[in-house]
Formats: C-alpha cells, sequence, structure tokens
C-alpha cells in the first residue's frame, strides 16, 4: 500500500487525523459546545419512549 508523503498538521491533534491529507480534513464540523448538547423535545420523547418500550419488554420476559 502506498501512502503519500504528509505533513503533520498541529490542529489534527491526534496521529492518525494528523497523517491525513488537508483536503479531507477541511469539512470538520466547527460548532460551539452549546449548539451539540442542544436538546430538543423529540429527543426527549423518543428517550422515553424506547426507556418503556425496553421497561415493557423486560417485564415481559421475566414474568
Amino acid at each position: 500500500m502506498k501512502r503519500a508523503l504528509v505533513l503533520t498538521d498541529e490542529q489534527a491533534r491526534h496521529p492518525f487525523r494528523a497523517s491525513l491529507p488537508a483536503h479531507v480534513r477541511s469539512n470538520e464540523y466547527e460548532a460551539p459546545a452549546d449548539v451539540l448538547w442542544k436538546l430538543t423535545c423529540d429527543d426527549v420523547r423518543g428517550f422515553a419512549t424506547v426507556y418503556f418500550s425496553v421497561f415493557a419488554a423486560v417485564l415481559v420476559f421475566v414474568a
């Protein structure tokens, strides 16, 4: 396997990412942390649905 000679980039902060060419890393997502962890009503509803369905399934199999 041939690998292209790539100069490391200090912004990559990981040996694998530093070995990648710049055009591969150009689409990195730069968003503030508060935007990444924003919780919506759909997220809460989905979590509650999965939680209670798994709880009901466990009760059916245990009982």
